[in-house]
This record gives structure tokens, C-alpha cells and sequence, in this order.
């Protein structure tokens, strides 16, 4: 085979046309260790079809250049069983039946979590890719503390240890991944709560509240909020 002739490889191809939800969905699914191409446009989601090799396709029904369906239809005329999930703010009983009529393997509407999603995808591909820095990830240090993403836990120089919700030790992780950083709310409310509501909005500040109490345990850590921004976790820097 012709080295022009060979396709490259990608596990999933998203197809997404909303510019927060598809920036933020691509990076989750590449940090969590999956070779992701986002593309926003059915012409541009056919065009990479075409180009690679695709283990799972996640396509928006309503795209600005043309319909999902009819690009999924197109896909399984070519490749029959190719794997498919629908992305779609379409609710009404008939587009869900028409998703699943066409062959689709599930059909997921907005606003959606995407921890759920990603263990449907795992499912799928029935292989556990490992996240990126696996190893790095079971334990993070910040100043004295010690995060353990195994046991959901917090353990200070002394070694006294505070136990976390699973959210808050996401959370938690993520900041430490951007410490010094401006880490926009919109994203991580996208990333963890799968939409911006006024209500989602809220529960994140409580749980930003819960994780500033807990990073007392240091003196040298502290969450700053940036108004109408987002958060910044700073290391050795005290709070003024």
C-alpha cells in the first residue's frame, strides 16, 4: 500500500458545531488518553471520515452546513457497523428514534455529563486507554499536600488526611494541572457539570467554597476568584 493510500488512525471523531462545548469536549476526551479530532461542519467531518481510520464517530444532528442523520446515513452506506452516537439538543421522542432506527449505538441529548459519556465510550471500544501521565495522576502534590486520586483523599505535611467527594477531587485536580493559572468558569462547568445553568453555576461555587477550607491545611495555597472569569489556584502565594 502507497503511503498516500494509508489512513491515520483516530479513536474518536467529534462533529460538534458549538465552539465552547466542542473545544472543551475534545480536550476532556484527549486528557482522559483518546486520539480525538474535533470537527465543526458536516463537510468537514466527511472530509476527515475520509482521511482516517474513526473507532467511534460522536455527531451533532444539527450542524450549520447540513443534518447529522443525513451524514451518518452516508457513513454506514460505506461502513457498515461503523460505530456512531448521536449529540443532539433535539429531545422529541422521533429524532431519538430515528438516531437509533439508522443504526446509532446510543443517542445522547444536551445538556449531558461527561464522566457518563465517557464510560459509555470505554464501554464501547471495550479497552481502558490509560489517561495521560497515568502514573503522575494516582498521587499530585501541591506545597505540603498530597492529593491520592485512588483513595479521593488529602494529606497534609503532618500527615493529617481529609477524604473529598469524587467531584472535588476532580476538581481539585484539575486546578493543581493549571496552578498560577486563570481557569475559565464556563470550562469547567462544561467539564464537569456538562452545561453553564444558573444552578450549575452555584453548586460550583460550592464546591470551590469546600475546596478553599480544605487547602488551609496549607497556608501557602489559595483559590482566587476572578470576577466574571473564573479561578485561580495559587501556590505559594498567602491570601491577602
Amino acid at each position: 500500500m502507497s503511503r498516500s493510500m494509508v489512513k491515520s488512525r483516530l479513536d474518536i471523531l467529534l462533529i460538534e458545531d458549538e465552539p465552547d462545548l466542542g473545544a472543551v469536549f475534545s480536550r476532556y476526551l484527549q486528557y482522559k488518553g483518546f486520539h480525538v479530532q474535533w470537527e465543526s461542519t458536516l463537510k468537514g467531518g466527511w472530509d476527515a471520515f475520509q482521511n482516517c481510520s474513526v473507532k467511534l464517530l460522536i455527531i451533532d444532528i444539527q450542524l450549520p452546513d447540513g443534518n447529522g442523520f443525513d451524514l451518518a446515513q452516508k457513513i454506514l452506506q460505506i461502513k457498515k457497523g461503523q460505530p456512531i452516537f448521536f449529540l443532539t439538543a433535539l429531545h422529541e421522542r422521533t429524532s431519538r428514534l430515528k438516531g437509533l432506527t439508522l443504526g446509532a449505538v446510543d443517542y445522547i441529548a444536551k445538556p449531558f455529563d461527561m464522566d457518563e459519556i465517557l464510560l459509555k465510550i470505554r464501554n464501547l471500544l471495550a479497552v481502558a486507554v490509560p489517561e495521560i501521565n497515568a502514573v503522575s495522576e494516582i498521587e499530585l502534590v501541591i506545597g505540603s499536600l498530597r492529593l491520592n486520586m485512588e483513595q479521593y483523599s488529602l494529606t497534609d505535611g503532618a500527615g493529617k488526611t481529609q477524604k473529598l467527594t469524587v467531584r472535588e477531587a476532580e476538581l481539585l485536580r484539575h486546578l493543581i494541572h493549571n496552578k498560577n493559572l486563570l481557569v475559565n468558569k464556563k470550562d469547567l462547568l462544561l467539564q464537569f457539570w456538562g452545561n453553564t445553568d444558573f444552578f450549575n453555576g452555584k453548586s460550583l461555587e460550592v464546591f470551590i467554597s469546600r475546596l478553599r477550607k480544605l487547602l488551609q491545611m496549607d497556608h501557602t495555597l489559595h483559590i482566587e476568584s476572578i470576577y466574571g472569569a473564573g479561578y485561580i489556584l495559587h501556590e505559594n502565594r498567602q491570601k491577602n
